[in-house]
């Protein structure tokens, strides 16, 4: 995994992707920024905030208000790797996140992805 070139990746340039991603499956928005809020513990401004600091996909987990315990929760492949097995903390959050919008792709019900 090239994790340096990921990590420095501006989040204002994911977040649309997840976005477009989502819509693209007849998601919404506030589906995929439900998924944030629960993972990082954000708010919808300190989200807002952090798009428009175009701050790095690294700063914008290690400055998340909380990450979620239940994260551990999230099992599966995603990109060709078991997020279980992700060693470094920053990738395997950064693995979440993607497993997590995936999963609402493929039709998945909230409460479900959210591991409720």
């Amino acid at each position: 995994m090239e994790t340096s070139r990921i990590f420095q990746m501006p989040f204002s340039t994911i977040y649309p992707l997840y976005i477009k991603k989502a819509e693209k499956k007849g998601r919404t928005r506030e589906e995929v920024d439900e998924i944030i809020f629960w993972l990082t513990g954000y708010d919808t401004n300190s989200l807002q905030q952090q798009i428009e600091k175009e701050v790095s996909i690294e700063v914008f987990f290690r400055q998340a208000p909380q990450m979620n315990p239940n994260a551990s929760l999230i099992k599966g492949v995603i990109c060709g790797y078991r997020v279980e097995e992700i060693e470094d903390e920053l990738m395997r959050q950064i693995r979440y996140l993607d497993k997590l919008i995936d999963e609402l792709a493929k039709g998945r019900a909230m409460e479900k992805i959210l591991r409720k």
